[in-house]
């Protein structure tokens, strides 16, 4: 048989860059300069953000390694924890996902209201993200897709726009000339600072995620023992570098006081270069890349919903589909529920974020543990190729207290979010047992 092209070096690290870079970048600064008390606080925590992504991909790239499996990242709750545990984490990732779409519809509409209404509000921008969440849903239903060659066409968009943010910093005639606020750091770190410091990297996580899909690439990768770290790290640095540049380009066009405030800072940006048809021409750019996310969302989370539910771990009829037009119905339906209802209660970006790191922080906190149990399990695998990460069990260690740390700075600043994203757990492992229960009677 002929054997299937393995991804080479080059390969996986444009696959992590793509895993990662999304929409966040253009609207997470802002949240991230709130809460930092001087620019060296808030570059600090984009470099730190990057190390902690480092620790994760490289953690996760072991996991896939040692289980490699379509779905990995699902499936290894069920395989290192208690089913009820497996099923209520699955279950609010999957909320969390539909968050992160309501998210990142909401950075699309803080850009392109503006050009809508005179001014806009909380609730306008809510109705335009709603709005562009249930279109795609329409779009789905019917069976039309987008192709492959649009969402890489829009994937060129999104790094080009992110390459003329940077082009910025070559014109110093653009340079914010308000004084910027310059701290010097004390040797005393308070629980305030602490607190703070937690804030602004809960901005930062959510610009960094992706990076856990490496999961699924452990057993696609040529000699996974050099390119999976080798790839990695390239991409994470490549992506640390893109990332620190943006950002120290807002610093200096639109200044550290005034980043703190300003909301649609990539068009203030390209304002600045390009006059008011660039800030246009950007801000439908930006809401265009947003579409196709929520499109590429729209189409992979029911998918993981259908698998779950062939796998016994969600309900039969997540199953149900439109073999006409190959559609999974009550999939596409729930998810793009939970997507607009996640907007009915939170149609602010900073109240999602908050939200939906909470839910990351129990997942990715979860999930990175798994590693601890499959070294235990698959000891065998050792020197078989596959990849072993360094320093271990430094890195997996720092990553999950990071997220633990992320998770109780939410919990102090929002409880709500966290008493809710608790309750939704608590809630989810109740009705597992339940329909266990119900399954063993029929059975």
């Amino acid at each position: 048989m002929k054997q299937t092209k393995k991804l080479g070096l080059f390969d996986l690290t444009m696959i992590v860059i793509g895993l990662v870079i999304g929409m966040g970048i253009f609207r997470t600064a802002k949240d991230a300069a709130a809460a930092s008390s001087s620019p060296q606080f808030y570059f600090l925590v984009w470099i730190l953000g990057g190390f902690i992504a480092l620790c994760g991909a490289l953690t996760y790239a072991e996991i896939g390694s040692r289980y490699p499996i379509t779905g990995g990242y699902y499936k290894i709750f069920a395989v290192c924890y208690h089913p009820s545990i497996a099923f209520g984490i699955n279950c609010i990732i999957l909320i969390s996902n539909a968050a992160s779409l309501s998210g990142v519809a909401l950075i699309g509409s803080e850009y392109i209201a503006p050009l809508i209404f005179k001014d806009p509000s909380s609730f306008n921008e809510a109705m335009i993200a709603m709005s562009a969440i249930i279109l795609f849903y329409g779009i789905n239903l019917m069976g039309l897709r987008m192709s492959s060659k649009t969402q890489n066409v829009l994937m060129i968009i999104k790094i080009t726009m992110v390459l003329v943010l940077i082009a910025a910093i070559f014109f110093p005639q653009l340079y914010n000339t308000n004084p910027q606020s310059v701290v010097v750091a004390s040797s005393n770190i308070s629980a305030s600072d602490l607190l703070m410091f937690g804030v602004a990297l809960k901005a930062a996580s959510f610009t960094y995620g992706g990076y856990q899909q490496t999961i699924n690439f452990g057993e696609e990768v040529e000699n996974p023992q050099k390119n999976l770290p080798r790839g990695i790290i390239a991409g994470i640095f490549i992506i640390v570098a893109l990332y620190l540049s943006v950002n120290y380009s807002y610093y200096k066009i639109i200044g550290f006081n005034e980043l703190k405030t300003t909301r649609g800072i990539a068009a203030i940006v390209t304002e600045k270069m390009f006059g008011e048809s660039g800030k246009y021409i950007f801000s439908i750019l930006l809401f265009l890349a947003v579409l196709a996310y929520v499109n590429v969302l729209l189409l992979s989370n029911p998918r993981v919903m259908y698998a779950m539910s062939l796998d016994g771990i969600l309900p039969k009829a997540f199953k149900k589909k439109d073999e006409k037009r190959d559609v999974l119905t009550v999939s596409l339906t729930a998810f793009t529920a939970i997507c607009v209802i996640v907007l009915f209660f939170a149609d602010r970006f900073d109240q999602i974020l908050s939200f939906t790191i909470f839910l990351d922080s129990i997942g990715m906190a979860t999930s990175a543990g798994a590693i601890f149990f499959l070294r235990k399990r698959t000891k065998h695998l050792d020197n078989t190729g596959i990849y072993k990460m360094k320093l271990y069990p430094v890195m997996p260690v720092l990553f999950i207290l990071a997220y633990i740390f992320v998770g109780t700075v939410i919990s102090i600043t929002n409880p709500q979010y966290a008493i809710t994203g608790t309750i939704v757990l608590a809630v989810f492992m109740l009705l597992y047992f339940i329909f266990h229960k119900k399954a063993k009677a029929n059975v």
